[in-house]
């Protein structure tokens, strides 16, 4: 108990939540022998047990025997009676503030800074989430859309008929794979510039690297830039002949991808490059390629071609032939390569110039007049090749020091007629060959170059007339 004159109500004791001491007059406790004197024992006698209230709790007299009794934190009242602890209290900071509200000057004002800096580091962070998420739908719409661009260029170019037939010849061992755009793109390091095995009018040709159980295959990869889409519908049934071929002067068709706009094609690598290089040289001094390796190459070319023309119904044509596509491997023996190429390019007469571009000195005269493509095409350029064996000049030399020394073929059909051949044929051939032999070479020649297909020989004539004439020159001991 406390002297009643000491306590004066304020208005301001009810916002007061710290510790409040007044000076005791008379400390209490209920004692005696029926109350009890502790917590522990009076509450076995209900009866006697003085804190009545719910929420209410015994504390033992810290001044003698006996109890007095509260009520629990967060309650108020009196412990004595029945409910007479009630109500609570939940102790908070004003806006604005923060700390501990239930004790004394336990809030403190919050820096204004810190809540700006909240704010926006919130704001920023749910900005930047809505970006990413537009970044991420944006990459998904694109792969969608790219997955579908490859599948329609895939079955416009014929792949679901052309895995149908090679699943059908997978027992037959045939090696021939359709390759996917990510496997072309790691193979040549993304169409690295540094992989460019050379370039013609119609394409580039990359060397490339592709993995294997065995250990990584080295391949080249022809790109072209246009493609005749009446020459696409067809692409598949000649790509599946083509991977069936097996000659050893012909190029292998390894495999092609068509998930592009248009295909590309996986041959095999042949290390040495191709005849054009050595009939005319890389700047390198690299020596002239001696008669009688000029005439092998020319018959194992012309078997290839042969070859290709008779073994499928209807003939396989190349369409390309000219030095450039006739390469040698680490032996130098011929390999035509190409085969299948030439059906990517344009025939119609809005893209004849670009075609010219890449084949000009070789193309057949009557090729140009019709735009059909025929066997005898190919024994036409062919002759132009053969004449670059047998002169060391190339097919057409826009700068050469008279006007009739652009065409090779031009060339040799103008000395013929004026009994000239023999002057341009090369030294070493003129030397080694004898007139005999150059005579009967520009005979074959002059067939071949024939204004009309109907007057050329075949490519097995071809064959066979340059095999005689090789072993003619072997007779006369003069290769």
């Amino acid at each position: 108990m406390v002297d009643a004159w000491w306590f004066w109500y304020a208005g301001s004791h009810f916002n007061r939540t710290g510790d409040f001491a007044v000076p005791v007059v008379l400390d209490w406790a209920i004692r005696g022998a029926g109350a009890g004197g502790s917590c522990a024992t009076v509450r076995e006698n209900a009866t006697a047990y003085a804190c009545r209230s719910a929420h209410s709790v015994c504390l033992d007299s810290s001044n003698g025997p006996g109890y007095v009794c509260n009520c629990t934190s967060g309650y108020e009242g009196n412990p004595y009676v029945l409910g007479g602890c009630n109500g609570s209290y939940l102790c908070t900071c004003p806006k604005g503030w923060s700390g501990n509200a239930t004790v004394q000057d336990g809030c403190h004002q919050q820096d204004k800074f810190t809540l700006a800096l909240k704010a926006v580091t919130g704001v920023s962070i749910g900005v930047f989430m809505v970006i990413l998420a537009c970044f991420w739908a944006h990459l998904s719409l694109q792969k969608r859309r790219m997955l579908r661009a490859k599948q329609r260029f895939f079955e416009q170019n014929g792949g679901l008929l052309l895995q149908q037939h090679l699943g059908s010849l997978a027992s037959s061992g045939v090696a021939f794979k359709i390759f996917s755009e990510e496997e072309i793109k790691k193979a040549t390091g993304n169409f690295d510039e540094a992989q460019v095995l050379g370039r013609g009018g119609n394409g580039v040709v990359y060397r490339g690297v592709l993995p294997g159980a065995g250990g990584s295959t080295t391949v080249a990869i022809k790109k072209s830039r246009v493609a005749d889409e009446k020459q696409l519908k067809e692409f598949s049934k000649e790509m599946l002949i083509l991977s069936q071929i097996n000659h050893r002067n012909v190029v292998k068709l390894l495999g092609c991808c068509l998930e592009v706009e248009v295909p590309m094609l996986v041959y095999e690598y042949v290390p040495n490059g191709s005849l054009h290089r050595y009939i005319h040289g890389d700047g390198k001094g690299q020596a002239p390629m001696p008669p009688g390796e000029r005439l092998r190459v020319a018959v194992e070319s012309a078997h290839a071609l042969a070859y290709m023309h008779s073994s499928a119904s209807p003939p396989i044509l190349h369409g390309d032939v000219k030095s450039a596509n006739i390469l040698l491997d680490g032996e130098l023996t011929a390999k035509v390569s190409d085969f299948g190429a030439s059906r990517l390019a344009p025939v119609d007469e809005a893209q004849v110039a670009t075609l010219v571009q890449g084949t000009c000195g070789y193309l057949d005269p009557e090729y140009l007049l019709t735009c059909q493509l025929t066997c005898k095409s190919d024994v036409y350029s062919f002759a132009v090749v053969l004449l670059e064996l047998l002169t060391g000049r190339k097919a057409f030399c826009p700068d050469g020091p008279e006007e009739d020394d652009t065409s090779l073929a031009f060339s040799f059909v103008t000395a013929v007629q004026g009994g000239r051949h023999r002057e341009i044929m090369d030294g070493s051939v003129r030397e080694k060959l004898g007139d005999e032999v150059i005579d009967d070479a520009a005979e074959l020649v002059i067939r071949c170059l024939s204004l009309t297909g109907e007057e050329r020989p075949t490519m097995m004539e071809v064959a066979d007339k340059i095999e005689r004439l090789r072993s003619c020159a072997c007779r006369n001991a003069t290769v």
